[in-house]
């Protein structure tokens, strides 16, 4: 056989062999993936889709919190969030610089942040973008670098309603006020669903719906924002004139127990979660316990008609202006000699006040300062709120039953105080406070006759007219309201030159419409008395809020007229009627 026959045969072998080979290891891939497809697809398919397929929470958006006309006052903003896969990540090292120019942040807190988590499969970047922050971040299209969709709570009114509102922290979840007294029904229920995603993390297909998104309920407060920034402004206005430490006020709709406006100084934005102290968003208003001094005297004379011993007219002696209870003396600021009870309140004398509770029995002037609700919640559920404090008579010393019917030795918050003059301007009846809309009539108590409380009215604007808060006086409308000047007390009793200066009014004062609780801590700008501090910020707000509300007037052009004061009826023993 030649050489060249040899060569050819050999040629044809080994193409043989070669086809042979493909043949075999296409024959064998062809099994593989039959026996894959057979015998294995359940399992590769689970990988597959462990790697890609991913369950997702759907975010539910949060209720909105509304003022009572229907104004926003927190609502939630859709924004973005940027996440990192550290080992992803890591690969962009040349181009942090980038990153972290777009994030204002250097590369050291870069490096801070990721070194650290190298094994951690996701890290949040940073929360809350901005929209040029998040679409700067897009563009650069860093490996390991993802956006994710949440949501943001933005209050439209700043600080002005801060306190009522609260915040939410960075994960959407109430903090304090409305946002965390109503955390259930503002959160809502997030939803699931199954989707695919790419390696970036990206959603490419929505598969389906694993549970339905429920919403978070709307909360429609009593509030009304208009009155809460005029109050606000009048308020932050006298804290700053007068050098005070802080300040309260409080407005009440006698008739139906809503807050129309809660405003506190210091306050905070909620909407800085960067500038927050813990000593401003303090909710002064529900939390901070005083004794209230002259304010509470319309209570002990109320207490003491509905006794049946004392009429508007009966004649109290406070010569010579001071009075010895035991080994401690009561005095008023000067010897107003004889007084008639409603003098008393006019005068708002100390004295006088004294000798009217220790007419009575410790008792009958405990339970009836319990049935205005001091020593107990008002039920106006914001976070934080105190009962305040009303020893039991069965501990009481002379000095100290004398000494409350001028408001010491007992505590009270400024919406206790609200709550309880709400009393005296809705006729009688007693009901718990709502910073919530309410649409329907709410259970009440009756505490007080109806004429005990008109009576107990008159007294309250002969104060402003002619008494020691002339300054209340709004034009056109007749005001009640009672002034207070209290030391406040320290560990070694009372401090000689700090102050609180309050003020409790009511306008109209014949069929009042709004009950308000002013509170200025220690000012210092000149002046303490209550009824130069505290009453002059009831009428600034007063007069924009009648005409804000369309309350009319009841005494354009009138004179001043002599007092009349109802007289007869005691309270009936009806349960309905029942004196405290």
């Amino acid at each position: 056989m030649s050489t060249r026959t040899r060569s050819r045969r050999d040629l044809k072998l080994r193409r043989r062999l070669v086809v042979a080979s493909f043949l075999l290891a296409a024959g064998a891939l062809v099994g593989r993936a039959v026996e894959l497809q057979l015998h294995e697809s359940e399992f590769l398919q689970g990988h597959g889709d462990a790697r890609y397929l991913r369950t997702d929470q759907i975010h539910a958006n949060r209720g909105m919190v509304l003022d009572r006309n229907g104004e926003p006052l927190a609502i939630s903003t859709p924004t973005q969030s940027a996440w990192i896969k550290p080992a992803d990540f890591i690969t962009e090292r040349e181009r942090w610089g980038e990153l972290a120019e777009t994030l204002n942040v250097s590369v050291a807190q870069l490096e801070t942040l990721v070194m650290p988590r190298l094994e951690r499969k996701f890290v949040y970047l940073r929360r809350h973008l901005t929209p040029d922050e998040g679409a700067a971040i897009r563009e650069l299209d860093l490996e390991g670098v993802g956006l994710q969709q949440e949501y943001r709570r933005f209050y439209p009114e700043g600080e002005v309603a801060g306190h009522v509102l609260g915040f939410t922290n960075v994960d959407d979840r109430g903090q304090e006020g409305i946002e965390l007294a109503f955390e259930e029904q503002l959160r809502g229920q997030p939803g699931l669903r199954r989707v695919i995603k790419d390696r970036l993390g990206r959603v490419v297909e929505d598969v389906e719906r694993l549970h339905p998104i429920r919403p978070g309920q709307d909360i429609v407060l009593s509030i009304d924002e208009r009155v809460q920034y005029v109050a606000y402004r009048a308020l932050k206005n006298a804290v700053h004139a007068e050098r005070a430490r802080a300040g309260s006020m409080v407005i009440v709709d006698p008739h139906s127990g809503e807050i129309i406006a809660l405003v506190n100084q210091p306050s905070f934005n909620p909407n800085n979660r960067a500038d927050r102290k813990v000593s401003h968003y303090r909710n002064r208003a529900v939390t901070d316990l005083f004794e209230p001094g002259s304010t509470i005297k319309p209570f002990t004379v109320a207490i003491a008609l509905e006794s049946g011993r004392y009429a508007p007219d009966t004649a109290i002696e406070t010569t010579p202006g001071y009075f010895k209870v035991g080994r401690n003396t009561v005095r008023d600021v000067r010897n107003f000699g004889t007084l008639d009870v409603a003098g008393v309140i006019e005068k708002s004398s100390n004295v006088g006040a004294s000798k009217i509770a220790l007419s009575l029995e410790p008792e009958t002037l405990w339970r009836g300062l319990r049935s205005f609700g001091f020593g107990s919640l008002t039920d106006v559920v914001l976070p934080g709120e105190t009962y305040g404090r009303l020893n039991d008579y069965a501990n009481w010393s002379d000095i100290e039953h004398a000494t409350l019917s001028f408001g010491y030795g007992m505590s009270v918050t400024a919406v206790q105080l609200a709550r309880a003059y709400t009393v005296l301007a809705n006729d009688g009846w007693l009901q718990p406070l709502s910073i919530v809309r309410r649409d329907e009539p709410v259970a009440r108590e009756r505490v007080l006759s109806a004429e005990t409380a008109r009576n107990v009215r008159r007294m309250l604007e002969r104060v402003v007219v002619q008494g020691t808060a002339q300054q209340a006086a709004v034009p056109g409308y007749t005001v009640a309201g009672k002034t207070g000047t209290v030391h406040k007390s320290v560990d070694a009793g009372y401090a000689e030159h700090r102050y609180l200066s309050l003020f409790a009014g009511m306008i109209p004062a014949r069929e009042p419409r709004l009950v308000a609780i002013t509170v200025i801590d220690e000012p210092d700008g000149g002046e303490h008395f209550g009824g130069r501090v505290a009453a002059p910020i009831f009428a600034s707000v007063m007069r924009e809020a009648t005409r804000i509300l369309n309350i009319p007037p009841d005494a354009l052009g009138e004179p001043a007229a002599p007092t009349v004061w109802l007289a007869g009826a005691l309270p009936s023993t009806s349960s309905e009627e029942a004196a405290p």
